[in-house]
């Protein structure tokens, strides 16, 4: 991507995209005939700070899958069918990491493990430009960037494509109406399966507890999974103990600040 995706000179409206166009109607949200159809995000306006903002200048372009702002702007994933191939280093272990918000922790992640490639898909363009600076900062070369939906884009891609998928944080739909909203559902994770290699690994976090449980709940039924940390007596998946390698991000200490217990559940496709 060479063209300049300076969002400054293209979105008047004091720097702030209109990120409504791509929600689901009520029609679509009350469709139950397809989980398809039901997002797990809602994308909303948010802040364009300076550095989210230098993030779509040119000398950021190639952390982007994406051609330009437009197809940034509208979650276009067309095409976007082989993530290794976007690296020098194919070969190397794979991450994708889904809702990467600012891009903190995964940028940290990237540093820390030069050896591995890093794929982030975010729906919010503030994150996707704060994480393509502060990328362009530690001047990674093995992180990119994409704008849309995760399951959209995983269904897309080859089987046993991924060695790690990780999902830190996200969205716990707290509202019972809403359960049907969570990334972690039999469904989703039918896709995630597909698209990790053997071995690979399916890594959460989240400071809700019912979520928590709820992930252990859905992985324990899934045959195409096995907990990686092991079992209770009663048969149920164990939490794992919060690994060194996952940075420290703002909605863990607000979790934390907050009196909130840290969840950790990693699984292992069989």
């Amino acid at each position: 991507m060479t063209a300049d995706l300076n969002i400054s000179s293209q979105t008047p409206d004091n720097h702030q995209p209109d990120l409504t166009q791509n929600q689901p109607d009520q029609a679509s949200e009350q469709n139950t005939q397809s989980w398809r159809a039901i997002q797990t995000f809602m994308k909303r306006k948010t802040h364009m700070g300076k550095k989210a903002e230098a993030g779509f200048r040119a000398e950021y372009a190639d952390f982007f899958v994406q051609p330009d702002l437009a197809t940034v702007q509208a979650m276009d994933i067309e095409g976007i069918t082989d993530l290794r191939q976007l690296f020098a280093h194919p070969e190397n272990p794979l991450t994708l990491e889904i809702g990467f918000g600012m891009g903190t922790s995964l940028v940290e992640m990237g540093k820390a493990a030069p050896e591995r490639n890093f794929v982030g898909i975010e729906v919010h363009e503030a994150g996707l430009g704060n994480c393509a600076f502060l990328a362009g900062e530690q001047g990674l070369t093995n992180l990119k960037l994409i704008s849309g939906d995760a399951i959209s884009l995983m269904k897309q891609l080859p089987a046993d494509h991924i060695d790690t998928v990780q999902l830190y944080f996200p969205d716990p739909w707290q509202k019972k109406r809403h359960y049907k909203r969570r990334f972690v559902s039999p469904e989703r994770m039918a896709v995630v399966e597909r698209v990790l290699k053997q071995d690979g690994v399916f890594h959460a976090a989240t400071d809700w507890e019912h979520y928590a449980h709820w992930m252990i709940e859905v992985l324990d039924s899934l045959p195409g999974f096995v907990n990686a940390v092991g079992q209770t007596a009663d048969g149920i998946g164990e939490f794992l103990p919060r690994p060194d390698f996952r940075p420290l991000t703002k909605f863990e200490k607000r979790g934390i600040n907050e009196g909130r217990a840290i969840f950790d559940v990693m699984y292992r496709k069989r």
